[in-house]
């Protein structure tokens, strides 16, 4: 009996274990969609953490949040800002770094980046991130510009 195309069909009862390309891309989608919605939840409670003034707490669901979506930088910022306010430097300085590696042209990893080399002491450091931002700044700017 042919199916009704108004009916989804049932192939599950079938025994071939080889999936279509299509379903391999469909269900690594669906799994990156809730790794996406997992990252975003801890993303969320981290901010709450915040706003409560719990950096520890807050880094622990920045961290929650980065094991399901390692790319998320948000949650890459949050995390470096957090640890900042803990002055753990160090840490706030290699998750800074770790959003430059992923978007070298993120004015505000850049700018991070300046501010925890200046705590620091690391002048030139700091002054060479500076320089960076304000330039990837600009080229934002004239990009701006001229699509206007």
């Amino acid at each position: 009996m042919p199916e009704d195309p108004s009916k989804p069909a049932d192939h599950s009862s079938g025994s071939n274990s080889e999936s279509s390309p299509e379903a391999s891309a469909a269900t690594g989608t669906h799994r990156g969609a809730e790794a996406r919605a997992q990252a975003e939840s801890h993303y969320y409670a981290a901010l709450d953490h915040v706003a409560d003034g719990d950096d520890n707490q807050a880094v622990d669901e920045y961290r929650q949040s980065l094991a399901a979506d390692p790319a998320f930088t948000d949650a890459l910022h949050g995390l470096s800002r957090a640890l900042q306010n803990l002055n753990r430097l160090d840490e706030a300085i290699e998750v800074a770094n770790q959003i430059s590696a992923l978007d070298p042209n993120d004015v505000l990893a850049h700018t991070s980046l300046s501010i925890l080399y200046q705590k620091k002491g690391m002048v030139p450091e700091a002054e060479a991130e500076a320089n960076k931002a304000r330039i990837l700044g600009w080229k934002q700017q004239l990009k701006g510009n001229k699509s206007s």
